[in-house]
């Protein structure tokens, strides 16, 4: 299995690193993601991902407020299949704007299954250094047409 990333993560139309969890792959084959009905969200760290880690909040999750809500945002995913073999997910962008304080630090955008039970990790994307979102500022998860494909 194959699996790649597409994505901007807006501070000055900066790419991010796509990287997967290794538990994914096999989470896949178990069904517990339905990565057209489940819920998926993202949430914010400056914590260091493992490709070994599993479930939500490993990385801990940034301190809530200022804009910034506890458990990170829905992405509102779709699947969609091709004859050819390949599968794609594509998902809404999510922005967050600092208000009455600053959001962050933050490096990491991690994508998990809320809906699984343990919350169980997808992937995540590396900005490439830490940022703090001043009162005001704005960050967007700019997912394009694509976020994820399988082959």
């Amino acid at each position: 299995m194959v699996v790649w990333c597409t994505g901007v993560f807006n501070r000055g139309n900066t790419m991010a690193t796509f990287n997967k969890f290794n538990d994914f792959a096999e989470q896949i084959g178990l069904e517990i993601h339905n990565l057209n009905t489940d819920t998926l969200k993202i949430y914010l760290t400056n914590t260091a991902p493992v490709a070994t880690n599993t479930v939500f909040d490993t990385p801990a999750e940034i301190s809530a407020g200022n804009g910034y809500t506890a458990g990170g945002e829905d992405v509102t995913n779709v699947w969609t299949e091709s004859p050819a073999g390949t599968g794609s997910m594509s998902c809404t962008d999510v922005t967050w704007t600092a208000s009455g304080g600053t959001i962050g630090a933050f490096r990491y955008v991690v994508l998990y299954n809320d809906t699984a039970a343990a919350d169980n990790l997808i992937g995540w994307w590396d900005y490439g250094s830490s940022i703090t979102l001043a009162d005001g500022e704005t960050f967007t998860a700019d997912f394009a047409a694509t976020t994820l494909t399988i082959s």
